[in-house]
């Protein structure tokens, strides 16, 4: 998620092999073919995951969104998608009726503030969501007001980070730049299609985008999150979203969609991140004396209350891309630590402070790191990976420092996306929607009585006791 959230070291900027700092690779240059939107073959390696569902309900709610937007979404649906398992053997098959239907493609992301003033706001919308922040159902009503405490203290922290990458996230800039990559990719597979932008957190929302999905009269649509590996976190929370929009709105309940939770497995994604890796590893003097260091994050609780599938598909995914580089005949060793831990939850284990840390202690002289779960340059690459854990590194006697970039509008990676996007349309149906289930009753008796308990106990913290706010405070800084 965007790094705004999260932690500092403080570091200041730092050269970097085979990445520039201070400002975000390009996708490259653009072109005048638009995409539709709002205001601002290889086969997989590995079969399509199944189907999951997300373990959470509740509900979160926005305050800042476009003027447009003045309904306030419930967020409370539980999803299930379809399976993406059809594949095209022959382009030949592909009927002329199905290439007439009026494609849509809606690719969905974080967003991340394009200001130092949209910081506050874009951090009240992350916390306000019930999937980042994870509270007891009979705590929900305190989502906002944490939302908007949270969001309040971590703002100064968090604009210094922007401000050190050049005044904002470029994530929406390089997502539009990939949008138009791939409508072109998609052309030149005689597949004509509109693709929107969709983010969560900050413009264009999602629920922006769905809208003129609508005004479109898209009849079929694919639904494409920008992440490699599925999260309750990420994917998850958009497609809860739309999901809600599904139950609501008889337009989008009779609307064909397929959704394609996680894309790792794909053998096009594989090699992009091998040829990267590979290229990087050149810049070396010694490249077979490389540590390849993945760097992933997601919290404890995801995983072992919810049934995040994230650290087994992040673990899949290194196992898949170490194969194709093993293939190459490049051998090095490789390690996979969680970065981004802030606050008093736990986060998945090793962390890559620490790691870092214990690497150079070990005599690892040279390290690759590459950010796995990310596709475009954010802050979390640009500042966090880039200046914070490069000076770390270094200061624990790292002496060689590189970073894979990010696939950006890598040509190989945006034409499997195209391929993914043509290979999941025969799939394409309506969502049927179910009632959520209700997953705290599913919980151990003990289970849920703890979580209310240190639930009230946050309350208490929060909003009646101004000494150990400031404590609080201190320690999200």
């Amino acid at each position: 998620m965007e790094r705004g959230v999260l932690g500092s070291r403080g570091a200041g900027a730092v050269q970097i092999l085979g990445t520039k700092t201070g400002a975000a690779t390009s996708c490259g240059k653009t072109t005048s073919t638009s995409f539709t939107g709002s205001t601002k073959h290889e086969q997989n390696l590995h079969e399509n995951v199944k189907p999951l569902q997300l373990a959470t309900n509740g509900s979160s709610r926005l305050a800042y969104r476009s003027p447009v937007f003045k309904h306030q979404w419930n967020l409370s649906a539980s999803f299930s998608s379809a399976n993406v398992v059809a594949t095209f053997d022959d382009e030949q098959d592909v009927s002329s009726s199905v290439v007439e239907e009026k494609i849509g493609v809606l690719l969905l992301n974080l967003g991340g503030p394009e200001t130092l003033d949209d910081v506050q706001p874009f951090l009240f919308n992350l916390f306000a969501d019930s999937d980042i922040i994870r509270l007891p159902r009979l705590f929900r009503f305190l989502q906002r007001p944490l939302a908007k405490l949270i969001s309040t203290f971590r703002a100064p922290k968090s604009k210094e980070g922007y401000a050190s990458i050049g005044g904002g996230s470029p994530l929406r800039k390089i997502t539009d730049e990939q949008a138009n990559a791939l409508k072109i990719a998609l052309e030149k597979k005689n597949w004509n299609a509109n693709i929107y932008v969709g983010m969560r957190y900050w413009y264009p929302f999602t629920e922006e985008a769905i809208d003129q999905i609508k005004k479109d009269k898209i009849s079929k649509l694919v639904v494409l999150p920008l992440y490699p590996q599925y999260s309750i976190s990420t994917s998850g929370s958009s497609i809860r979203v739309l999901q809600n929009i599904v139950k609501e709105d008889s337009y989008f309940s009779g609307l064909p969609i397929s959704i394609i939770e996680s894309w790792y497995q794909r053998g096009g994604y594989v090699k992009s991140m091998a040829d990267l890796i590979e290229k990087e590893l050149s810049a070396f003097s010694n490249p077979e004396e490389v540590m390849i260091f993945f760097s992933a994050h997601v919290p404890l609780t995801y995983v072992e209350d919810a049934g995040d599938p994230y650290r087994d598909q992040m673990e899949d995914c290194i196992s898949l891309i170490m194969g194709e580089l093993r293939s190459r005949g490049i051998l090095n060793g490789h390690t996979l630590a969680y970065q981004s831990r802030v606050g008093p939850v736990q986060w998945l284990k090793p962390y890559t402070d620490e790691v870092l840390v214990e690497l150079g202690q070990n005599g690892v002289k040279s390290l690759l790191a590459v950010p796995v779960s990310f596709v475009s340059e954010h802050i979390e690459t640009l500042e966090e990976i880039d200046m914070e854990y490069k000076e770390l590194a270094l200061e624990s006697g790292i002496e060689n420092w590189g970073r894979v970039p990010a696939l950006g509008c890598t040509s190989t990676f945006i034409s499997d996306l195209a391929d993914a996007v043509v290979e999941a349309l025969p799939s394409a149906s309506a969502l049927s929607t179910r009632k959520p289930e209700d997953t705290d009753s599913n919980m151990d008796l003990m289970q849920y009585l703890t979580k209310m308990f240190f639930g009230s106990i946050l309350a208490f913290i929060l909003l009646l006791s101004p000494r150990l706010v400031s404590a609080f405070r201190n320690t999200m800084l």
